[in-house]
This record gives C-alpha cells, sequence and structure tokens, in this order.
C-alpha cells in the first residue's frame, strides 16, 4: 500500500471533528453547555431507576415496588410483573439490589414473597441518576418546557 493510500484510509476511518458533539461524556455543541455522565459501571434503564427509587426508603417486595411506581407517576407508567422482576434480576446480578432476609409480620405470609434493598453501590447509582435528572429537568425549564417557567415568562 503506498502512503497515498494509507493516508486516504486512515481518513476515511475518523469522522470530521465538526461531526463531534458528544465526546467522553460532555456536550460540546447545541443551546446548553452541561456536563453528561454515566455512573461508572452497568447504566439504569428507566425501569431500574424506578425500582431503585421504589427501594431507596426500605426493603420493600415486588407488587408494593409496583404499586409505588403506579401511584408514584398517577397511573401513567405501570411496571408488569416481567419487566419488574428482569429489572430486579439485573439489579441484582449489577449489585444494585440484594434481596433482604426481612419480611413484613402484618402482611399476609406468602413464603414466595420476596423482599429487596438496595446495596451501598444501588443506592449511590440511584443519587446519580436522580442527579443527571435535576439537571436535565432544569435544562427543560430553562428552555421553557415546563408549565410553571412558562406561567412565570
Amino acid at each position: 500500500m503506498t502512503s497515498n493510500q494509507e493516508h486516504k484510509t486512515s481518513n476515511a476511518q475518523k469522522p470530521p471533528v465538526e461531526n463531534r458533539y458528544i465526546h467522553f461524556g460532555r456536550i460540546y455543541g447545541g443551546l446548553y453547555r452541561v456536563l453528561v455522565s454515566s455512573t461508572n459501571g452497568p447504566s439504569l434503564t428507566t425501569a431500574g431507576f424506578q425500582v431503585l427509587l421504589a427501594l431507596a426508603s426500605g426493603h420493600s417486595h415486588g407488587y408494593a415496588v409496583m404499586t409505588f411506581v403506579d401511584q408514584l407517576s398517577g397511573g401513567r407508567i405501570r411496571l408488569g410483573p416481567g419487566t419488574l422482576y428482569r429489572t430486579l434480576a439485573r439489579l441484582v446480578a449489577d449489585e444494585f439490589v440484594s434481596e433482604s432476609g426481612a419480611n413484613d409480620p402484618s402482611a399476609p405470609h406468602d413464603a414466595r414473597r420476596r423482599y429487596y434493598e438496595l446495596t451501598p453501590q444501588g443506592a449511590e447509582a440511584v443519587r446519580k441518576e436522580a442527579e443527571l435528572l435535576a439537571r436535565l429537568v432544569a435544562a427543560a425549564d430553562t428552555a421553557g418546557l415546563l408549565e410553571a417557567s412558562r406561567r412565570t415568562a
């Protein structure tokens, strides 16, 4: 291969600099200059965040997590059993959640009922995700997308 061909090949592999907007977790172009980064480790899905948020106040079983998400969203989000238990299995595998030996003595006994709780890694992941979402909501408010910001403008 000639040096001219090598030069063409190496240039073809690299996108032009002006097309790179997101690099190493930072947004360089656009209206808002914000740092957007994810946790160093497994990523959280929307369902994963909702489950971790439900468990942030203490150990709980699956049905209580589903009810929490339903009530929090005003019925707009429903975690079905398949989504919930696949999400819990992934969060356990990622060490964000663990099965707790605790149970609720006031609840009817069901040997199949499993209780879950956040691990320290899960608590850190849900906190970081909540902070990211708060920054995104602040950007939406600045852009006038939220009802409250439209009334004051």
